[in-house]
């Protein structure tokens, strides 16, 4: 997109010059009584250094410069009071404008106390003073463009930083939440452990003492285990959030979740197919929040559409899509375009051996598909 406009530009500017060219050539005699075979070089001095007002403005103003100090001296200028074709004025400030928005301020100052110089050099006093007047006001609107494109940079680039730091703010937040799931669900494991290896001697016959001193064991290595996790992972709980584990959403949730959303107004459909199959407690969490996060991306990016959810349990795996309509209304003003979401719901099942995909349909839409594993894959051992 960048290129294409920069080759209009460019066409534009030549196709400018050459008009400008021929305007000169048809009216030098109206400034200059010069010999005909010098007319196309006047008139080329005169127009064509706007070519360079995008590539090099110092060249083409210095160019331009030149040759409204030579010219009133070199080719008799019919009226002294304004010794310069109106094309040449035109394309000189119009450059001098550049080189005092794109240039350093030391090369537009130069410039601009050049350019005053060759006006009052070749004119009368007067004339002079007042040409130098215009081009000073002609500075100070490049100076104020100068400005406002710094400005306008600046606020592009502090744009693109919050949006990268709000980006990475979400996918931290998004994985402070992964890490709160294996908590609960992680520790919930271990605490049984700890309850079936202390139990296990008053609910089993004939234990003896080596066995219940083997269960005795188990439970103290499962405590210490189940301790450090809390010390690692507990830190990124809320703290709203008590010290007890409390049950993790699963697959049995996810229809509570779609009828929250329809009491909130949202238009959800929700289909199923195949028995549900006895998966891992954080399979089904993954499954939960991956839908969880898809309504809420439908709602917030495709305001009034519907949304058609759709889970098929197979005998290895889970798959889960969430579809919606274009935007029934307009997004409202300021609400970021977001992306973060589908960079977790990746993460999430990428940790349990599961994909998630999602793209633009054809017709406006967005479409999340997910597949999850019925089982956990074990994680390979790692390299000596």
């Amino acid at each position: 997109m960048r290129s294409r406009v920069d080759r209009t530009l460019t066409v534009v500017i030549y196709a400018a010059s050459l008009f400008l060219f021929a305007m000169a050539w048809a009216t030098i005699d109206a400034t200059y009584a010069a010999p005909s075979g010098l007319r196309p070089a006047i008139a080329a001095l005169a127009a064509l250094p706007l070519i360079a007002i995008r590539p090099n403005p110092l060249l083409g103003w210095a160019m331009s410069a030149t040759a409204a100090l030579a010219l009133p001296l070199t080719c008799s200028p019919i009226d002294s009071a304004f010794p310069w074709q109106m094309v040449h004025v035109v394309v000189l400030l119009a450059l001098l404008v550049a080189v005092t928005v794109r240039c350093p301020r030391a090369a537009a100052t130069v410039a601009w106390l050049s350019t005053g110089a060759v006006l009052l050099v070749n004119s009368p006093i007067q004339t002079g003073v007042g040409f130098a007047v215009g081009m000073t006001v002609v500075v100070l609107v490049g100076l104020l463009m100068r400005e406002l494109s710094g400005s306008r940079r600046q606020l592009a680039t502090q744009r693109e930083i919050s949006e990268l730091e709000r980006a990475r703010r979400a996918v931290l937040e998004e994985r402070a939440q992964v890490a709160r799931d294996l908590h609960d669900v992680i520790a919930h494991h271990m605490s049984v452990v700890v309850v079936q290896a202390q139990s296990a001697p008053y609910r089993l016959a004939s234990v003896t003492e080596e066995t219940k001193a083997e269960f005795d064991a188990i439970g103290a290595n499962v405590r210490a285990s189940l301790n450090e996790i809390r010390a690692v992972l507990g830190v990124l709980r809320s703290d709203d959030e008590s010290a007890e584990l409390r049950p993790q959403p699963g697959i049995a949730g996810i229809r509570e979740l779609i009828e929250n959303s329809r009491r909130a107004g949202v238009d959800v459909s929700f289909n199923t197919f195949g028995e549900p199959l006895a998966v891992p407690e954080l399979c089904g969490v993954v499954l939960y929040r991956i839908v969880q996060e898809s309504l809420a991306n439908a709602v917030r990016h495709s305001p009034g559409a519907p949304v058609t959810v759709t889970m098929e349990h197979g005998s290895d795996a889970t798959t889960v899509t969430v579809r919606n309509a274009p935007a029934a209304v307009p997004r409202p003003d300021g609400m970021s375009a977001g992306g973060s979401g589908i960079a977790g719901m990746r993460e999430r099942a990428a940790a349990i051996g599961g994909t998630v995909d999602a793209r633009r349909l054809p017709d406006g839409g967005f479409e999340v598909h997910a597949r999850i594993p019925a089982t956990i894959p074990p994680t390979p051992e790692p390299h000596p």
